[in-house]
């Protein structure tokens, strides 16, 4: 049988009885959007991260949109503004600030980590610089203390992009409490996961999240009055029911991630395969495990001859997308480098000891192929 790359059945059957409680718990309550279910999960969700507050959202790549809009709506954007984002990303990050009217500056990582490079993103500040926008890519926290630093020394807000960081910590601070706001995503194969689409917008400020909760609403924040061209993106009653059970066992999900993480990183071994770098344990929560190779596309070939699925987090960077030609010209050589030679090895908290010892030897194996 396949070492599976993720099994959403798996992730979900350990907590059924709960989740179909939930469901029922919601469908007998005939209340489906904006309730008590909702309520509870932004009240619990907030807690979890240390912020004052959360919104939920309909989707993660909303949620980035919302900040900004509401930015915008509150002043501190206009159309043609600024926002320096990672190169190496998945292209929601990059949607979110062109949908605003907003200008994406993308900025190369440090090789190693995979994450914006904070030298790089100093020398990228112009005139019309207003926001920095890290990615704690695959679930690694970015240079946050850096980051910060340099936002407050430079007047700027710090939008953190957290769809792959849920729990990631530093200096006893979780992802999503560093910057001015923060957006997450809980696709149902993110580490805190939905059975559906969702996202949620956390922050401190009180203000910020008033706007967020309107503008996804309609723009409304009493009904039938709208001082705002909203839309429509809220995180349903069902969903929230399932992430308030899921996010009970994120905490030992994550532990289990990094055990995983832990038995790769002490396994595999070969001259090819560059294992991915960590500047601090609990920083990573290893939504991801990605490493690199010159020779990725025979190492996913040969591992999938062997029945380990893998996947790449992601073959094409946004500035050669055809969304963006306008980006098609910039010299981006380690982002290039990079999503050239990625890939993901299976990561999930179901795998078993068996199946991530037949990763590792699959992966050394290939030592012997090569």
């Amino acid at each position: 049988m396949d070492v599976p790359f993720l099994s959403l059945h798996d992730v979900n059957a350990r907590l059924a009885d709960e989740l179909k409680a939930a469901a029922a718990r919601v469908i007998d309550s005939g209340w489906y959007i904006l309730g008590e279910e909702l309520a509870g999960f932004e009240r619990e969700f907030a807690a979890w991260c240390g912020t004052r507050h959360a919104v939920g959202t309909g989707n993660g790549l909303d949620a980035l949109c919302l900040v900004l809009r509401a930015w915008r709506e509150m002043g501190a954007l206009v159309e043609g503004d600024e926002v320096i984002v990672p190169a190496n990303t998945f292209i929601a990050s990059f949607l979110a600030i062109t949908e605003n009217g907003l200008r994406p500056v993308p900025v190369e990582p440090d090789p190693l980590t995979f994450n914006i490079d904070p030298a790089r993103v100093e020398a990228a500040i112009g005139p019309r610089t207003r926001v920095i926008m890290p990615v704690h890519l695959y679930g690694q926290l970015a240079d946050m203390d850096a980051l910060a630093e340099i936002a407050g020394r430079r007047g700027l807000l710090l939008l953190e992009d957290a769809a792959q960081a849920h729990g990631a910590i530093r200096h006893g601070k979780r992802a999503g409490s560093f910057g001015h706001a923060a957006a997450f995503s809980f696709f149902p194969t993110k580490n805190l996961g939905a059975l559906g689409d969702g996202g949620a917008v956390v922050t401190d400020d009180e203000r910020l999240a008033a706007c967020v909760s309107a503008l996804r609403n309609y723009g409304s924040e009493v009904k039938y009055h709208h001082p705002m061209r909203g839309i429509n993106s809220r995180l349903d009653e069902i969903q929230a029911a399932m992430l308030r059970v899921k996010l009970r066992y994120l905490d030992a999900d994550t532990a289990r991630r990094r055990a995983i993480a832990a038995q790769y990183r002490d396994g595999i071994a070969h001259p090819g395969i560059v294992l991915p770098h960590v500047r601090n344990e609990e920083a990573h929560v290893w939504h991801l495990f990605v490493i690199r190779s010159p020779w990725r596309d025979a190492l996913q070939r040969y591992l999938r001859t062997l029945g380990v699925q893998t996947q790449v987090h992601y073959p094409v960077p946004p500035h050669q997308q055809a969304a963006y030609p306008e980006l098609a010209d910039l010299a981006l050589p380690i982002t290039d480098r990079l999503h050239a030679e990625v890939l993901s090895l299976p990561m999930s908290p179901t795998l078993t000891d068996a199946q991530v010892q037949r990763v590792i030897a699959a992966c050394r194996s290939f030592a012997e192929a090569a």
